[in-house]
């Protein structure tokens, strides 16, 4: 049988066991309340929150919650993470050990700020008039 992408993050969780689903919602609300006016879709076929950009995403497999993208920029972050990475450096919280909700939202929190700063600079360099070669003295 072929499974269909879930048309939102509530049609995703609902297809998990309760056990798995209350894993899901809890860290569903710890990326909202890390990251207000995210906004929640599926993206390649799991759930993700976007601000200015991808900011993260996660899934349900059978023996752990993966959690994308990896970690990058914060030296502290990556080594409070590396326990949880992957074979990709993505993060692989085991579902018979209990969720690291703190880090959760402190990758969150760190991702919501780079995001924010590339934003910034984007919007900074559209504002700054276009030179012309031919007006170069």
């Amino acid at each position: 049988m072929q499974q269909t992408t879930a048309k939102d993050i509530d049609e995703y969780i609902a297809r998990y066991p309760a056990a798995v689903q209350a894993i899901l919602q809890e860290i569903r609300q710890t990326i909202r309340a890390a990251a207000p006016g995210a906004q929640e879709k599926i993206s390649y076929q799991m759930p993700a929150f976007h601000l200015k950009g991808a900011l993260v995403y996660f899934a349900a497999w059978k023996q752990h919650i993966g959690f994308y993208p990896p970690v990058s920029g914060d030296e502290e972050l990556r080594r409070e993470a590396a326990v949880y990475a992957g074979e990709k450096g993505n993060l692989q919280f085991p579902l018979d050990q209990p969720i690291p909700y703190d880090l959760i939202r402190k990758i969150v929190q760190q991702r919501m700020a780079e995001n924010l700063a590339k934003a910034a600079v984007k919007k900074q360099k559209s504002r700054q008039p276009r030179v012309k070669a031919n007006e170069v003295g």
